[in-house]
């Protein structure tokens, strides 16, 4: 015997009982051996070997039951599919309402149960992952118009917001920046007006302007085009995705990138990436004929050939070390200035880098940062900066909004025009440019 759910709930639903012909209520009998049209029995009938025509009572038979749980103890598929038709009739998310209609459960029961079994159920969702797909994939091959669905709504930065000057100005809600390609186009139009006295001469010279301000048009949109093909709108996020390459690869990049323009995004990477995988397998057959010239001739060698030359670099390394003390030894501040270095290496520690002079000079202590205002907006990397250069947070923030929208207006930023901007000592100026290009605030012209 098996135990099967019918397929409604509703007793109108099912055939009538063939014996006395009353309606049909779980469990009821179900012959194995009739067909093809279902031959149905009440209990009543089928105790009483009920037999008709060709159905006789040692027949095979089935059990027609959905008093059995289905996904988790505790609900029966009886009671699954009077969640699903309550769920269908008074609509998602009015669970008080599903409650008194299925009369068994509470409001809580439905809600927790539904949304468990039916909504975050990894089995079903990846079922309606499949049918959606498909789904997709025969709307692009139909020739209809595309569904409008809506999406999360975009992030709506304010203005002069740190993530705004980190898009460039761009927004998203608009699809556009807040200063354009070529942003006064316009206002070659704003005069110009078709009457019907015009001469053909001023009515041509019209149109030519408007002709005019259509390819300005086409080319901003064809700028902004690339920008978004290519992930541009976060230039900083972007140029931290250039630095997990090697510095040869981060080379051909910055050379390459003019390009970027006449290929696809898709295929401007693959290039960059076939470059860095060519690089590493250079660098990987060096390594090779490096074991193959010192007579290596199995990894294992390998392995101790590389152990041996750490240690002997760590050697050589301890050898410099000496000969650095023994230089400054005579000079008990240079010295010192030495062993605090050495100290902050070992801690894991960024050190302070201060100039170590032998002549009768002393170079300036680091500023200390203590207390001036500006300096909990700076991270550690900019505090550093600032103690070497000797330059006040204030200063430095100011320096740098000027040097980071002087490079946003250009596109770029070289040193000449950094110094012109910022009037301070030329090598602190080169420091704080130097310092801008490797952090990515600034990229070079």
């Amino acid at each position: 015997m098996d135990r099967l759910a019918s397929f409604g709930n509703d007793p109108f639903d099912k055939p009538p009982c063939r014996g006395c012909s009353s309606y049909l209520v779980e469990p009821y009998i179900k012959c194995a051996e009739c067909g093809p049209s279902p031959f149905l029995l009440c209990l009543q009938c089928f105790t009483r070997g009920y037999e008709y025509k060709k159905h006789q009572s040692d027949h095979k038979y089935e059990i027609m039951t959905s008093d059995f749980p289905v996904l988790e103890p505790g609900w029966t598929a009886q009671e699954e599919m009077a969640l699903l038709e309550a769920v269908m009739d008074c609509g998602f998310g009015n669970w008080q309402d599903v409650a008194y209609q299925m009369r068994t459960k509470t409001k809580e029961e439905c809600e927790g149960h539904y949304m468990k079994n039916y909504i975050n159920n990894p089995l079903f969702a990846s079922t309606l992952l499949n049918l959606r797909q498909m789904e997709d994939h025969l709307s692009r091959s139909a020739d209809t118009a595309i569904p409008f669905k809506p999406t999360d709504d975009p992030p709506r930065p304010s203005f002069d917001s740190q993530l705004s000057r980190d898009m460039a100005g761009y927004m998203p809600a608009r699809a556009d920046f807040m200063e354009e390609f070529d942003n006064y186009a316009e206002w070659d139009l704003k005069d110009i007006d078709f009457v019907d006295d015009d001469s053909d001469i001023l009515h041509a010279l019209k149109v030519a302007v408007v002709d005019i301000y259509h390819s300005r048009l086409k080319e901003r949109q064809r700028r902004k085009k690339i920008i978004r093909d290519h992930g541009l709108i976060n230039l900083r996020k972007f140029q931290i995705l250039e630095r997990r390459y090697p510095k040869e690869v981060q080379d051909l990049y910055d050379v390459m990138r003019r390009f970027a323009r006449v290929v696809g995004p898709i295929e401007h990477d693959k290039f960059i990436e076939s470059h860095a995988l060519e690089f590493e397998l250079r660098r990987e057959i060096h390594r090779l004929q490096e074991y193959r010239s010192e007579g290596i001739q199995s990894f294992c060698g390998a392995k101790v050939y590389e152990r041996v030359k750490r240690i002997r670099e760590e050697e050589r390394r301890k050898r410099n070390m000496l000969c650095d003390v023994l230089q400054y030894i005579h000079d008990a501040r240079a010295c010192q200035q030495w062993l605090n270095k050495q100290a902050a290496i070992d801690a894991g520690i960024t050190p302070v880098v201060t100039t170590i002079t032998t002549s009768g000079r002393r170079s300036a202590p680091p500023l200390n940062l203590t207390g001036l205002p500006g300096t909990e907006k700076l991270n550690e990397r900019e505090k550093e900066l600032c103690q070497v250069v000797r330059l006040v947070p204030g200063a430095y923030l100011e320096y740098k909004q000027a040097l980071l929208n002087e490079c946003r207006r250009q596109g770029g930023l070289r040193l000449a025009q950094a110094r012109s901007l910022i009037k301070i000592d030329v090598n602190k100026t080169r420091k704080i440019y130097d310092f801008l290009i490797k952090e990515g605030y600034i990229n070079k012209a």
